[in-house]
């Protein structure tokens, strides 16, 4: 047994648990342009009402501007847009260089070919370490019969559900 305070360690270990990938974006109301993020920290929260959760880095500096515009879209990344992740993972730059979108019904920019999606606004930001807790309140949403994009160890993988 080893104590938490190594970061690498703590990495590893939580490295462990499979996670799905999502984008989180909105518009950018300086620019008017699509900005966002990808996430693997993401959760349901509360059914009633409808809430969501996910992480952000505190030193992210595309989180303020995705929380400005008000409303954003959650979109649940499928097993085919692993370049979409990295690219929304990336500092700098044009993050969505070459992204196809939708509007949410609200206007959001929804990740073309996502598996889901969901349109939400903040409801609480909580801090917590280096990291801040977002706790969001669901406008709209959507499902396809798509397959996941998995995240486990690190690296990116998938997962089949198969047909019932």
């Amino acid at each position: 047994m080893t104590e938490p305070s190594d970061p690498a360690l703590m990495r590893t270990v939580l490295g462990h648990f499979a996670t799905g990938v999502v984008a989180i974006t909105g518009m950018d109301e300086e620019t008017g342009s699509p900005v966002g993020l990808a996430a693997n920290s993401f959760t349901s929260v509360s059914l009633d009402p409808p809430l969501v959760a996910f992480c952000v880095a505190a030193t992210s500096t595309s989180w303020p501007r995705v929380r400005s515009a008000g409303c954003y879209a959650i979109s649940i990344l499928s097993e085919s847009q692993e370049a979409v992740c990295r690219q929304l993972a990336a500092r700098g730059a044009d993050k969505f260089a070459g992204i196809d979108w939708t509007p949410s019904p609200s206007g959001a920019p929804v990740v073309a070919g996502s598996l889901a999606w969901i349109e939400a606004e903040l409801d609480a930001e909580h801090v917590a370490g280096d990291h801040a807790i977002v706790v969001s309140r669901v406008r709209h949403l959507y499902s396809s019969d798509l397959e996941p994009l998995v995240f486990f160890r690190g690296r990116y993988g998938r997962i089949s559900a198969g047909v019932r």
